[in-house]
């Protein structure tokens, strides 16, 4: 069973309809008592990084999550989700983020004539070999809408990018944690891919 957590942010009935075409049983939860009832967690979210932090950090959220990502299950952040992994924030002032993933998440600095947010279908460069990307082919387009950007202070943690004047991290992932800045349930069909190894990630 995989959990979606209900935090307050997020798309979640559009990450629940993807898994369900996956073939997987998922379910949304709010109460992070409830965590250790799943075998896999995805944590969505659309919003700033302060707000996202905020509320993790009500409830005990950030260090139920914490736990279960120690325990060795698989986990996966999308989108905002992603950038809470990460150990810092700047969007609304500096804010300490989950730490799992070190380094920073910051506005991106784009060139002339490239518009923020980032909105729109993007393709993924510098693939790294990773579960989360079997059977997805190089250059097919992923969903993107954010205007800051992750930027690891490991590369090894670093699996794909993107290319929008310059490059931007696309995915990252660290032992049983994966990231995505795309939305893999907006990117029909290669994001149901995602997914999919995502539910059939077994470590």
């Amino acid at each position: 069973m995989i959990g979606i957590i209900d935090y307050g942010l997020g798309n979640l009935y559009s990450v629940l309809n993807a898994l369900k075409k996956t073939n997987f049983e998922a379910e949304i939860f709010a109460s992070p008592k409830k965590i250790n009832k799943y075998s896999k967690i995805i944590l969505p979210g659309v919003g700033s990084f302060k707000k996202g932090m905020d509320n993790l950090n009500k409830d005990d959220w950030s260090l139920n999550i914490k736990k279960f990502i120690q325990s060795g299950k698989p986990f996966l952040g999308i989108c905002l989700g992603m950038q809470l992994l990460f150990s810092k924030g700047e969007e609304e002032g500096t804010s300490d983020g989950l730490d799992i993933i070190p380094g920073k998440v910051k506005k991106m600095d784009v060139q002339h004539g490239y518009k923020i947010p980032h909105v729109g279908w993007n393709s993924l460069s510098n693939f790294k070999e990773h579960i989360i990307f079997k059977g997805v082919k190089k250059n097919i387009d992923f969903y993107f809408i954010h205007s800051y950007s992750c930027i690891p202070d490991n590369n090894d943690h670093l699996v794909a990018n993107f290319e929008y004047g310059k490059s931007f991290t696309a995915c990252v992932a660290k032992e049983n944690v994966v990231g995505t800045q795309f939305h893999p349930e907006k990117s029909i069909p290669s994001g149901l891919t995602v997914l999919k190894n995502f539910g059939n990630w077994t470590i």
